[in-house]
């Protein structure tokens, strides 16, 4: 039933591509084959997160609303008016899909490696993922599960029972649909997220080919951006020649890579490694905020103003896919639009039908979940210079950024023609700098790279006109492949490292406890459990847990510490269960090394009826 079901879901994504791609050929006529590819890789994704979630809204989350989703996007392709026009065909030349298969697909085939080795893979019945999946997998495969199995929408959080999940879950309720469809957890989850690589890949491809105008120079701002990463190899050769393992801890060690080492204060990931791949709403906020970008340049830039209605439809969209990607287009696209008042003042006319737009859209989602949430937890705090508070300010980003950052000052003076568009970024690193947007100060990283992303694209360019006016001289190319290196090297090991990373996330007792309650538990079941983050009943079963890993909840905004001393209390001291599992609507007791190691008394559950029990773990009931 399951390959039943995996095979519905790909039928079920190919009919939102299909029709994705038939709007961008008629929406986009004068952009080429390739932007109109990635244009309807975008649409499809914007749509499935978007159109059954409205429904959803409405109705629940049910097979209803995803075919009610489908036939809203899909059936106006099958109306004569639309159906029998005929849009513009522009080719790509042949150059471009040379260069852009030369970024596009080497990335996607890593990013398929990584997804197999850290998605669920199955190892003699346990469950298994890589370095970088092994922290917040566990939470967005809860809100996956949770969101299919209850149909509650908007969801509650899975690991903190009763409480209204302000997280931007759209990112999770792609897979979901998924889910309802029949296919197994592992396809609902990678299914989506290889069509939003694409996505990303494409579409920063795509936008430095128009910013640079040189399809050479955007495969150079690809390579730098996306394999990118500082000095820090230093920490692991220093020493290396008298002690191997110094540097083969790149590969072994956990998280003690060149991009990401937080002993050495060196924090500034890889983004495929550290952002797309663990992190399912930068992934898919990053797939529909490039084509923003993208968007907002053609605009102000080259004046092309009739993109203001798609590109307020998509900025308005944004807040529940990924509020970071939002907040970084709202600050851009202030920056522009200030840029272009000192241009010419008429112009603040033409912002108008983008900024209503994605204002109309946005508000009531920032009202009812993003400022609900952050205002309650106090979200909003001063912090200069981001994480750091170790190294001196510039040395603190010469070793995280490296090539990049070094050659930038050098590039700004240097590329005149896009340094416009670097200054309308530059306030966001500013804002960055001073004010954290949530209560982990590393997240602002998620605003950062968006700066970052136009930084490689200068620093691409300005290369590139280097190398051409040191034509002629002898060793020109040796020096271009040493700066190159010198800035890839370190992203390029941290990928080998999350190639070769295996670790256990649930062992085979817990898959198996997780199937029984799956298959046998109640839907409105609320199991009392340790707040271990890999709990495998919230994130394999989609079962309601009354309080999960503080790692999550905290920087969510919603960890509350009296909750935390209950769960403790109900597991230590007798009577505490009695009086206490009303108050939180407890079902049902779990009792595991995890539930041991806190110091639960196991004689407290002596007197209550086993429902499930294996050498790992054993279910208890209340009813």
């Amino acid at each position: 039933m399951q390959f039943l079901g995996n095979v519905l879901s790909v039928l079920y994504l190919a009919a939102y591509l299909a029709a994705g791609l038939r709007y961008a050929w008629l929406l986009l006529p004068r952009e080429d084959n390739l932007t109109r590819a990635a244009a309807g890789a975008s649409l499809a994704l914007f749509a499935q997160m978007w159109l059954p979630a409205l429904f959803s809204f409405l109705l629940g989350f049910t097979l209803l609303s995803q075919v009610l989703g489908l036939a809203l996007f899909v059936l106006p392709c099958a109306l004569p008016p639309v159906f029998r026009r005929r849009p513009a065909s522009l080719r790509t030349d042949a150059r471009s899909a040379k260069l852009h298969a030369f970024c596009v697909v080497p990335a996607l085939l890593l990013s398929a490696v990584l997804l197999y080795t850290h998605v669920l893979r199955p190892v003699d019945g346990a469950l298994h993922t890589g370095q970088s999946c092994y922290g917040d997998m566990s939470m967005h495969l809860s809100f996956i599960t949770s969101i299919a199995r209850n149909g509650v929408f908007p969801p509650l959080y899975p690991i903190e029972a009763g409480v209204q999940m302000g997280y931007p879950f759209l990112c999770d309720s792609i897979s979901s649909t998924y889910l309802l469809l029949g296919a197994d957890l592992r396809f609902a989850y990678i299914l989506p997220m290889v069509l939003a690589l694409y996505a990303v890949f494409s579409w920063y491809f795509v936008w430095m080919r128009r910013f640079l105008q040189s399809e050479k120079r955007a495969c150079l701002a690809f390579v730098l951006f996306f394999l990118g990463g500082g000095i820090a190899l230093w920490y692991f050769l220093d020493g290396a020649r008298s002690d191997p393992s110094n540097f083969t801890r790149i590969f072994t060690a956990y998280y003690e890579t060149p991009t990401n080492n937080a002993n050495e204060n060196v924090l500034w990931v890889n983004p495929i490694a550290d952002l797309l791949i663990p992190q399912r709403a930068t992934l898919f906020g990053w797939s529909i905020l490039l084509p923003c970008l993208y968007l907002l340049y053609r605009m102000a830039f080259a004046g092309e103003w009739k993109y203001a209605p798609y590109l307020g439809v998509l900025a308005g969209g944004l807040p529940l896919l990924h509020t970071h990607s939002f907040l970084a287009l709202f600050v851009l696209s202030a920056g522009v639009f200030v840029r272009q008042l000192f241009l010419d003042a008429r112009l603040w006319k033409k912002f108008v039908p983008y900024a209503l737009l994605a204002a109309v859209l946005a508000l009531p989602q920032l009202w009812k979940f993003t400022f609900a949430q952050a205002d309650n937890a106090g979200f909003l705090h001063l912090s200069f210079n981001w994480v750091n508070q170790e190294d001196p300010y510039l040395w603190f980003y010469i070793k995280n950024i490296g090539v990049v950052f070094l050659l930038l000052p050098f590039a700004l003076l240097s590329e005149k023609r896009l340094r416009g568009f670097w200054l309308c970024a530059l306030p966001l690193w500013v804002v960055c700098e001073f004010i954290v947007f949530q209560p982990n100060n590393y997240d602002n990283n998620k605003l950062l790279f968006v700066v970052h992303m136009i930084s490689c694209s200068l620093v691409a360019s300005f290369l590139s006109t280097m190398y051409h006016k040191l034509r002629g001289m002898r060793g020109r190319a040796l020096m271009g492949a040493a700066v190159v290196f010198a800035g890839t090297v370190s992203g390029a090991l941290t990928l080998a490292r999350e190639v070769v990373s295996d670790y256990e996330l649930f062992s085979d007792g817990m898959v198996e406890a997780a199937q029984f309650a799956r298959e046998n538990l109640p839907d409105d079941a609320v199991l009392l459990t340790a707040d271990e983050h890999n709990n495998p009943f919230a994130s394999l079963a989609g079962q309601t847990i009354v309080q999960g890993s503080p790692t999550f909840l905290y920087f969510h905004g919603v960890y509350d510490t009296d909750r935390a001393a209950d769960v403790r209390a109900m597991y230590t001291q007798e009577g505490a269960l009695e009086s206490l599992a009303g108050k939180y609507g407890v079902t049902h007791v779990v009792l595991s090394w995890h539930e041991l190691s806190m110091g639960a008394d196991p004689s407290l559950f002596a007197d209550l009826p086993v429902v499930y029990a294996n050498d790992e773990v054993t279910i208890y009931s209340l009813k």
